[in-house]
């Protein structure tokens, strides 16, 4: 249900399916934004925003949508908290399963930790699993490093204060660096456990496993090199590549193709090179 008081748009990236008419069809007041080209899910989001003049933005992909009054949750907490600059909620599958949200920043330790399977080995602790932030509690409210985009809430002053996301994140990590810069600058980032989002996730990824999982990859070494400088981001390639060689060899099936593919492409270029390179691009993969 859409209430009369919110406003709803709908950024349209170039689909070819027939999800445009349909939004169309069914919800006339929905205001559809269609651009000409996949401009990558953080620059579509501000194409968005800038269409909207509420004081508050939701910010929800489309596989997800809130249970019962969890939207009203998460407002009146921002209400109640005037330093949160987002909110995101307890997500769920739709079968009711947890879907952990709250996660640490990368860095070249937490990657380490992460692809190389060192938070088997602890992973209930800061220092083997804080990519992870340690097992967080998803059950209780807590400030946290960031929190997964799938559905946030954030205060549009802050959003404006910061610049939005920023476009050079295609796809991956666009939250993971817009709440790090919101968190710079002051504003806190929490999660709420009393609203509840239905996620399906990865519904749009599955069929191009290897392209999104290089794109992650990509958006890892694009956050270190933005927060902790080019000789960061290039020892974290390093730490990629062999740990995706280390996955080559241990894993079989699509995980051993995709980690395989990772690491050559990992090996073909600088960190430079990678990230300055079109995303999806078939020379980028070739």
């Amino acid at each position: 249900m859409i209430r009369d008081d919110w406003e709803v748009v709908v950024v349209d990236c170039a689909s070819t399916d027939r999800s445009v008419a349909s939004v169309r069809e069914h919800y006339p007041s929905v205001r559809v934004l269609e651009l000409d080209q996949n401009v990558g899910y953080g620059a579509g989001n501000n194409e968005g925003a800038a269409l909207v003049s509420g004081e508050y933005l939701l910010l929800l992909n489309p596989d997800a949508w809130p249970v019962g009054d969890a939207i009203d949750r998460l407002a009146t907490f921002l209400d109640l908290h005037p330093r949160a600059a987002v909110v995101g909620p307890r997500l769920l599958s739709p079968d009711g399963i947890l879907q952990p949200s709250v996660r640490g920043f990368p860095t070249p330790w937490r990657l380490a930790t992460e692809y190389f399977f060192l938070s088997w080995l602890a992973p209930r602790t800061q220092f083997l699993n804080a990519f992870y932030a340690a097992n967080f509690d998803h059950r209780s409210h807590r400030e946290a490093e960031f929190v997964a985009g799938a559905a946030v809430l954030i205060r549009r002053q802050s959003f404006n204060e910061v610049g939005g996301f920023d476009p050079a994140f295609f796809m991956f990590d666009e939250e993971v660096d817009l709440c790090h810069r919101l968190r710079d600058v002051g504003w806190t980032v929490e999660f709420v456990p009393e609203a509840e989002f239905i996620h399906v996730g990865g519904a749009s990824t599955r069929a191009v496993r290897s392209n999104m999982y290089r794109e992650q990859l990509r958006s890892h070494l694009r956050f270190i090199a933005k927060h902790e400088g080019p000789a960061s981001a290039a020892n974290a390639r390093l730490l990629l590549l062999w740990s995706m060689r280390l996955r080559a060899l241990i894993f079989v099936g699509e995980r051993r193709v995709v980690s395989r593919d990772a690491a050559r492409w990992l090996a073909a270029r600088d960190v430079a090179s990678l990230l300055a390179a079109v995303p999806g691009g078939t020379s980028d993969y070739a």
